[in-house]
């Protein structure tokens, strides 16, 4: 019986590669900041067992390699348009590789003035408070909170530990100054979550901001487990009889998702103007940018003292549970 050279030495040839690259993060035709998260498996590359995986950007000869069946890592690209080659090799010489379109987009933080207030380390801080949400439903809600070491990434971090019932949510917040005039924001910060992201429905991530007239500007934002989405809130009454409403953008976001017991960068752009509409602009998860581009009154009379204010609430899934946030490194920038 004649036998194939292809198939004693197990080469791809003209046959299918029978190659499963696959390529998690980043997405094809995402807009990414630099580094950016590259997250790829392989499966057997022309029947062949991998032996090794790599990646190299547009026609560079230079591709950077790891002997596993598996990438996690951070790469560095310049400003533009790239083609991201992520490549298997075989046992025995075969190649596979998937390529993904990306765009490398400035960090947001690089626009922002240098004129600009910068509050960073907001976790640290001492006068956080706890409490149960009320508009999460009739379900009940405790938090407690505390400093650590471990995990962090700046060596001090903040743990959220939030135990719930019928999927309430446990709202965390803090004052980090008073600010009448600045219209301008940018929320970045970093947020671990262990094991117990399944039972984590909703996090919100809000600022409040009192103005020059006494009402209170609302910046909400959260990432909706039910949904998937980026949400924003809007006034649909009046400052003075409000109609608080939570909106769902076209931006995807999925706590599931999420990897734990990991580190993720979570960036948020807004700004308001004098009549108190909040305009929702982009947000970063990880590097990569989603624009949101939303713009809708957020004005409430309240009767708060100057102050700008920031959320981190936790809300449940499910009829009752418990989980571990770490948030670290919260910088808010306004100009």
């Amino acid at each position: 019986m004649k036998i194939s050279l292809c198939l004693v030495l197990a080469l791809s040839c003209a046959a299918p590669a029978f190659a499963i690259v696959t390529v998690t993060s980043p997405t094809n035709g995402a807009e990414l900041v630099s580094p950016f998260a590259l997250v790829a498996t392989a499966s057997p590359c022309s029947l062949q067992t991998i032996t090794a995986m790599g990646y190299s950007l547009d026609s560079s000869s230079s591709t950077t390699t790891v002997k596993s069946t598996s990438i996690n890592l951070q790469v560095n690209a310049p400003l533009g348009p790239h083609v991201l080659h992520v490549k298997s090799w075989g046992s025995m010489g075969a190649v596979c590789t998937t390529n993904v379109n990306i765009s490398i987009v400035p960090d947001p933080v690089s626009s922002v003035p240098s004129t600009a207030t910068v509050v960073s380390n907001i976790q640290v801080l001492t006068n956080w408070k706890a409490e149960n949400d009320t508009a999460t439903g009739n379900g009940t809600s405790t938090g407690t909170m505390k400093l650590v070491s471990a995990p962090s990434l700046s060596g001090v971090a903040r743990s959220f530990y939030t135990t719930y019932t019928n999927a309430a949510g446990e709202r965390y917040h803090v004052s980090y100054g008073a600010d009448l005039l600045a219209t301008n924001f940018l929320y970045d910060g970093w947020i671990f979550i262990d094991g117990s992201i399944a039972d984590v429905a909703n996090l919100e991530l809000d600022m409040n901001q009192v103005t020059t007239n006494g009402q209170t500007v609302i910046y909400g934002f959260q990432c909706d487990g039910y949904t998937r989405t980026w949400d924003y809130t809007q006034n649909a009454g009046t400052p003075q009889s409000p109609n608080d409403q939570w909106l769902h953008s076209a931006a995807s976001c999925n706590l599931q998702t999420w990897a734990p017991n990991a580190w993720h960068h979570v960036q948020i752009s807004y700004s308001r103007d004098n009549a108190g509409n909040v305009t929702y602009k982009s947000v970063w998860l990880d590097g990569v940018q989603q624009d949101i581009n939303a713009t809708v009154p957020s004005s409430f009379a309240l009767g708060w003292g100057s102050t700008l204010l920031t959320n981190f609430q936790v809300d449940g899934l499910g009829g009752y549970g418990s989980s571990t946030l770490y948030l670290d490194s919260l910088t808010i920038y306004r100009w």
